[in-house]
């Protein structure tokens, strides 16, 4: 397995983690949240592709 890509996921249940602490504070439905999350996830799979092309 490729340690970039260990790190993507990684960064990836990190991101989700603190979102979800954000999303309690400020009272973001789950739309809002799958969004940002969907987001994430298209932005760091680009970057992942840009820097493994």
């Amino acid at each position: 397995m490729n340690s970039g890509l260990i790190l993507l996921f990684f960064l990836a249940f990190l991101f989700a983690w603190l979102l979800n602490r954000v999303r309690r504070r400020l009272g973001f439905g789950p739309a809002a949240y799958s969004a940002v999350m969907i987001a994430f996830i298209v932005f760091m799979g680009l970057v992942w592709a840009q820097s493994h092309g």
